[in-house]
């Protein structure tokens, strides 16, 4: 029963990309009581059409074979709030743009997810038609956001490390800095209070 239910619901096919529970692959062989999935690691798993039915059923592939519909890839960097947000827009939609198997068409959108107390988080939103290679995508495309927001001089950092640190230092590789790149000095400030001014902490400066 299980079987037939499947197969009137169209819930997947052979050699669709889908996910339910813990377990992603695609499906090699459809029964009436049985489902053989691939694993991503290449590990054969025989699913109960039963054990299907009582789980979601992820399905990657389905809207690109019925209605050549892409899947949306996404993925998030959080960016300090110094950092020009149409520069980040700019440098995430190239890096994008050069990634394999990402369409030009819809282009790619970033969108501003979340306003955080020491940071932006940005999120580049891309479409692909081949779920297949989904991981090698997000792979490459994770690779060219390090490059580009490189060259553009972004740094992709924890913003409580951007904090504690005096900014002398950069985390930008030195193949994408100027050859006349120097760190800029410590910044530091003396403060004179006047002699038996109570400062905070109740502590009195020294006459």
């Amino acid at each position: 029963m299980a079987g037939f239910i499947l197969v009137y619901t169209r819930a997947f096919a052979e050699g669709d990309r889908i996910r339910f529970g813990d377990t992603e692959g695609f499906v090699t062989e459809k029964s009436l009581l049985v489902t053989r999935i691939r694993t991503l690691e290449n590990i054969l798993v025989s699913v109960p059409n039963s054990a299907l039915l009582s789980n979601n059923i992820i399905n990657y592939s389905a809207l690109i074979r019925e209605q050549q519909m892409p899947v949306i890839l996404k993925t998030t960097i959080t960016l300090g709030y110094d950092v020009p947000w149409r520069l980040v827009h700019e440098t995430m939609i190239a890096a994008a743009d050069a990634t394999s198997y990402i369409l030009k068409e819809p282009r790619p959108e970033v969108w501003q997810t979340s306003l955080d107390d020491f940071y932006v988080s940005y999120q580049i939103r891309a479409h692909t038609l081949h779920p297949e290679v989904m991981m090698a995508t997000y792979s490459e495309l994770h690779q060219n956001l390090q490059d580009y927001c490189n060259q553009a001089g972004i740094e992709i950092l924890s913003p409580h490390y951007g904090a504690m640190r005096d900014g002398n230092q950069t985390t930008i590789p030195t193949d994408y800095l100027p050859a006349s790149y120097k760190a800029p000095p410590w910044n530091f400030a003396l403060v004179f209070y006047p002699a038996g001014r109570t400062l905070p902490g109740r502590w009195t400066a020294p006459g």
